[in-house]
């Protein structure tokens, strides 16, 4: 590790702000905030769109591609350009990660095919991994260790209301202007973000040349992430056990541990696995993992509690998850405040992870008479949890550890979580689609229904499809009154009720099935060493070499 190269060149204090102008310390952090809610929202903003573009486009085939091609790719990135960061410098990275960013998005609006949409797509994902690597990696070369928790708050805040604004926004704009202008309004906001970077942000120069670039790992890291991702994603259409999963995951096996053995020979890896060493960084990957789990095991099946249990109607499920995101950047805000302040700040993660723990206990509770009131009270909870970890354990890494690693340690904590997100979706994914039907063969069995209602139940009067469309409720209750009468109307009621019953049972797994994940991180945040978070850190201090905290 002591080969590492210097980190560039700044004044005294190692911190690019000392000295500058207050109006362009302002501009840099506006800029990177613009670049950060450019990838965040791009996440959230396509999905609304989707239905549009696949009956525009005749690709209903392609459909997951078009979100998976850009998860994959940005994933992918993210460890790739932190590292190149440390070594270059992050404006460049910015840069470069904005403009590409913007001609992608003008080219997915320009897309006349889905295939065509789906490289466009992962190129713009490539992109977006790079400025999620860079722009939090700013905070650190921008602000001194006590500063950066309350700005890793704020960016936490943005990173929660492009949840919020996405789906929202992503509906309105698909309905008033079309589809493409989901991917054109990133232009103007990337362009604004460009000239605020090109005109505020100084660019440090760095001694690093291309021969210290890892290229071999690099491309072992992009050789095993690919089919890993692919093989999580798949886990929707395909059963774990299934020869393309099994073969992908096979695939990843073997190449990332060629990784592994790259990154330890070279002197400057894409990873450098002696940090894991530093109990602080190993503590936060852990954490970060099994709280993404969490994190993206709650988002993604929250709708089904509002539509499928309790029968809302919505047209933008995405909305429903305002409340979650309210409490994720107030809870994120008020912990980078509170974190600068306070001595044994490492329990504040422990108790937000607590928190958390007690929002996913409360959801696993939700029956068909519970009230829509407390489902929100539910993911406030739970969004209040996960924000308090965003800014502490990126903060608590960055102070950890010398500024040479400063973009790898960055991008790592959002890496982690990305992964963790991924796993825990395909893992609760799969946990739905084996265990719903059972339930629902039980709830079904339980109303002992006449014989004459057998080719009810058989003719999608259970089919929890049926749940999440009122159009194909209220056709199937008509089949239902044509085919038996009055008795009918009232069979098809009680297979409709028993069926959103089957949906929160299953659903009461999941959720159990994510607090057990999360008690392991709660255990693991109690090991988190509490790094003092001082005004300043002496170049030679946070130059030393990586040791075992």
């Amino acid at each position: 590790m002591t080969n590492e190269p210097q980190p560039p060149s700044t004044d005294a204090t190692g911190h690019l702000t000392e000295g500058l102008p207050r109006w362009q310390t302002i501009g840099v952090v506006a800029g990177t905030m613009l670049a950060l809610l450019l990838a965040a929202l791009d996440q959230t903003i396509v999905g609304t769109a989707m239905p549009r573009i696949v009956a525009e486009l005749n690709g209903l085939s392609y459909y997951s591609w078009v979100i998976t091609a850009y998860l994959v790719a940005s994933t992918i990135m993210v460890p790739i350009a932190g590292k190149l960061g440390d070594l270059f410098g992050r404006k460049p990275f910015l840069l470069v990660g904005m403009i590409g960013f913007v001609v992608a998005s003008a080219l997915c609006g320009q897309s006349h095919g889905m295939l065509e949409l789906v490289v466009f797509r992962t190129i713009q994902g490539i992109f977006g991994g790079m400025l999620f690597a860079t722009v939090f990696a700013v905070i650190g070369d921008l602000f001194p260790p006590s500063q950066r928790a309350r700005l890793a708050g704020l960016f936490g805040a943005v990173f929660g209301l492009s949840s919020i604004v996405g789906p929202t926004a992503g509906g309105y704009i698909t309905d008033t202007l079309g589809w493409r202008w989901v991917f054109y309004v990133n232009l103007p906001v990337g362009i604004i973000a460009v000239l605020l970077v090109i005109a505020t942000m100084p660019f440090v120069r760095s001694s690093a040349s291309l021969r210290d670039i890892d290229f071999k790992g690099a491309a072992a890291l992009v050789a095993g992430l690919v089919p890993l991702m692919v093989a999580l994603s798949i886990t929707r259409d395909h059963g774990w056990t299934s020869p393309e999963v099994l073969g992908l995951l096979a695939i990843a096996a073997i190449i990332l541990g060629i990784f592994f053995v790259l990154e330890i020979r070279t002197d400057h890896p894409i990873v450098p696995f002696d940090l894991f060493k530093n109990s602080t960084f190993s503590v936060s990957m852990i954490v970060g993992f099994l709280s993404g789990f969490g994190m993206f095991g709650t988002i993604v099946f929250v709708p089904l509690i509002y539509q499928g249990v309790l029968g809302v109607t919505a047209t933008n499920s995405g909305q429903l998850l305002t409340p979650m995101m309210l409490g994720l950047i107030v809870a994120s805000t008020l912990v980078g405040q509170v974190m600068v302040r306070v001595r044994l700040y490492r329990f504040l993660g422990t108790a937000g992870i607590a928190v958390m723990l007690v929002g996913m206990w409360l959801l696993s509770q939700v029956t068909v008479t519970t009230s829509r009131l407390e489902v929100v009270r539910d993911i406030v909870i739970v969004g209040a949890g996960l924000g308090s970890t965003f800014p502490l354990y990126l903060t608590a890494v960055q102070s950890a550890l010398p500024r040479s690693f400063l973009g790898v340690a960055s991008s790592q904590v959002q890496f982690w979580r990305q992964i963790g997100g991924t796993i825990g979706t395909a893992v609760l994914g799969s946990v739905l689609s084996q265990r719903l039907p059972v339930h629902i063969s039980q709830q079904v069995a339980n109303l002992h229904l006449p014989p004459q209602a057998t080719q009810l139940v058989g003719s999608g009067g259970a089919s929890p499809q049926t749940l999440f469309d009122p159009a194909q409720i209220a056709a199937s209750r008509s089949r239902a009154v044509g085919a038996l009468g009055a008795q009918g109307g009232a069979i098809f009621d009680q297979v409709l009720h028993a069926v959103r019953a089957a949906l929160a049972a299953t659903l009461h797994e999941i959720f159990l099935y994510g607090a057990a994940v999360l008690v392991i991180a709660l255990i693991a945040s109690v090991f988190l060493k509490d790094v003092p978070l001082r005004a300043r850190q002496p170049a030679d201090e946070e130059d030393a070499p990586v040791v075992a905290a």
